[in-house]
């Protein structure tokens, strides 16, 4: 059996790493024409900047949202076009393309570029734009308030996470779907609240092969506009699961199937923020490098947390963002490379 579909990660996710000019430029070396582009300033405190190809309006128009802010989309031109190989930024300010030298990170997913209307749900989709390869979706709706209302994600198989943001109004957050949680439970993206219960997000069902299932709270469904971001797990590719801390600084291996190329980490069980990880910005071990996802801070000068090796991962601290002994942490990861090829090869010996 093979142990991936998908011998060339970078097909589908990617980090690129550029420095601000303050002028208008093109971002290339991406590999691919990215469908979801999330950049945030590694040395100043600024807003994540969310940008999205089925809502990206116009070169002056990108729609953006911000992970750690409740906003509605702004309407400031911060991608002014989606290119085969990147994407081109505006001239900018501090969040996207400062003249300050500063430097930038952006993660990119592909998706299915724009996307189509998905009829399968009760809800007809503005846009869905999925990649079933990369397990990756993209929909866009409009809420009807009405508990047990659904949408199609056009994956083909269960998403085992979605996180949905209302972009018509302000003031809500962001929910959180992990399957390690199950349907009854919920997160907030933009806060660092422990799990919570509630009926009112999922209506306590599952997503299916076809369909994302919502309750009646205004963070996932009222009568504004609203964008889910779907993954399923891609053997070789992606993995979203859950771990417990040990509370000691060899913190426990987790095993995902290949080098992590990105990581998203948040304790369930306490209030701790979610930490975000990738494999250019240090590029070695233990690394040090993180952001946070529910924050403006900047990368921190010297703190050693993470080991990312060919086949998962490993905590190297005891704080509890990572490794407090006893409570629970989700995760979700995408390859750098996998750890055997589709053909049985370990990836290390090509």
């Amino acid at each position: 059996m093979a142990y991936t579909v998908i011998d060339k990660p970078t097909d589908y996710f990617n980090t690129k790493l550029y420095t601000g000019s303050g002028s208008a430029q093109n971002i290339t070396g991406v590999g691919f024409e990215p469908s979801w582009i999330w950049i945030k300033n590694r040395s100043y405190a600024d807003h994540h900047k969310i940008v999205d190809r089925p809502r990206w309006v116009s070169d002056s128009n990108s729609a953006q949202i911000s992970s750690n802010r409740t906003n509605a989309a702004g309407t400031q031109g911060i991608i002014t076009a989606f290119g085969s190989d990147g994407f081109s930024l505006s001239t900018g300010d501090r969040g996207w393309n400062s003249s300050d030298g500063d430097g930038f990170v952006s993660w990119n997913w592909k998706a299915n570029g724009a996307g189509a209307t998905n009829e399968a749900g009760s809800i007809n989709t503005i846009k869905t734009s999925a990649s079933t390869t990369s397990g990756f979706s993209i929909v866009t709706y409009t809420g009807n308030g009405t508990s047990g209302a659904t949408i199609g994600h056009g994956l083909g198989v269960v998403p085992k996470v979605v996180i949905v943001k209302l972009t018509s109004g302000g003031g809500y957050d962001w929910g959180v779907y992990h399957a390690s949680l199950g349907n009854t439970k919920n997160m907030r993206l933009n806060l660092t609240d422990a799990v919570a219960t509630s009926t009112a997000f999922w209506n306590d069902t599952t997503p299916t092969s076809t369909l994302v299932s919502l309750g009646d709270n205004a963070t996932t469904n009222s009568s504004g506009t609203y964008v889910a971001y779907c993954f399923a797990e891609v053997k070789g590719f992606s993995k979203m699961g859950s771990y417990t801390g040990n509370g000691n600084a060899d913190g426990p291996f987790i095993y995902t199937g290949f080098k992590p190329a990105w990581i998203m980490i948040k304790s369930a069980t306490t209030a701790e923020s979610w930490m975000l990880f990738d494999n250019k910005r240090l590029g070695f071990n233990p690394d040090n490098d993180y952001l946070l996802a529910n924050a403006v801070d900047v990368e921190p000068a010297d703190e050693e947390v993470l080991d990312i090796v060919s086949n998962g991962f490993k905590p190297r601290v005891t704080a509890g963002t990572l490794n407090t002994s006893g409570q629970t942490y989700i995760y979700m990861a995408f390859a750098e490379s996998p750890f055997v090829t589709s053909t049985g090869i370990p990836a290390t010996a090509r």
